[in-house]
């Protein structure tokens, strides 16, 4: 399969709003921002990441922080992004924060939803089952469909649409699952970084957009909040009744606190501020 982006708005804007999905996912989760970005005039683009959805990893791939990182640059190179709006979510916040390290002459905003930094964070159950050998792999061996929808409903406080889950699910084939066991296995300490790029980004005060499921059973809501170590201005919305993906059990809030929050970015660089 070739490599996958969603691509929405005017194609020739070299400044874009850059969604990057964390696992499970693909650029699938981001349609509909995609789509209301575009709706005002906003370009946006949503790669799959290496083995999600219906990109498959290069010869010698490394399935690290650093090597999804690296392939965000190479999709951004080639799609002739040179401004990027970062929309994170999950794994998606390091792999996007991680890029940002070393390209923040390239970063207009950052949005991150249930992730960010995470220093003191420890693996969340799923994760410790997913980096132990052979336990990892018989867990997705064993992973069927009604038991997937029963492990992401149970964690979330208003349930998951039945066919976002499904078509979670349909993606999550063995190929990525492979992925996620070395991906998690590579990243020993997950709030290791966390400190080291706070001091090194917040003097920056890069415009930055926080929204938090309160509910999250995976990143705790309290490390909202933390983000403006990194982000000193950063605004910070926790929303009370959401879970891990506060823009699928609350698209509409999360629609209008993106777009809000992009156009007084677009504002404000054109005041010079």
């Amino acid at each position: 399969m070739q490599d996958r982006v969603i691509l929405a708005g005017p194609e020739d804007s070299s400044e874009a709003v850059v969604f990057v999905h964390g696992n499970p996912g693909s650029a699938d989760d981001w349609e509909a921002l995609a789509r209301a970005c575009a709706a005002r005039g906003l370009r946006a683009v949503s790669p799959d990441m290496p083995d999600f959805g219906q990109t498959d990893a290069p010869a010698g791939f490394e399935h690290t922080v650093a090597g999804y990182a690296a392939f965000l640059d190479h999709a951004l190179q080639k799609l002739g992004v040179e401004r990027a709006h970062l929309v994170l979510h999950d794994f998606g916040g390091p792999f996007g924060l991680v890029w940002a390290a070393t390209h923040s002459e390239r970063l207009a905003s950052v949005t991150l939803i249930d992730t960010g930094i995470l220093p003191g964070y420890r693996w969340h159950r799923m994760a410790r089952i997913w980096r132990t050998p052979v336990i990892g792999e018989l867990s997705q061996a064993l992973m069927f469909r009604s038991g997937f929808r029963r492990v992401l409903a149970a964690a979330e406080p208003k349930g998951l649409p039945r066919e976002f889950m499904d078509r979670m699910y349909d993606q999550y084939d063995r190929r990525t699952r492979r992925a996620v066991l070395k991906l998690y296995r590579s990243a020993d300490d997950p709030g290791a970084a966390g400190a080291e790029f706070a001091v090194w980004m917040a003097p920056r005060d890069i415009p930055a957009l926080v929204i938090w499921g309160r509910g999250d059973s995976y990143l705790p809501c309290s490390y909202a909040e933390r983000q403006r170590e990194a982000f000193p201005s950063a605004e910070v919305h926790v929303l009370p009744d959401s879970g891990h993906w506060p823009f699928v059990d609350a698209p509409q809030v999360v629609e209008r606190l993106l777009l809000d929050f992009l156009a007084r970015v677009a504002a404000k660089r054109a005041a010079g501020e």
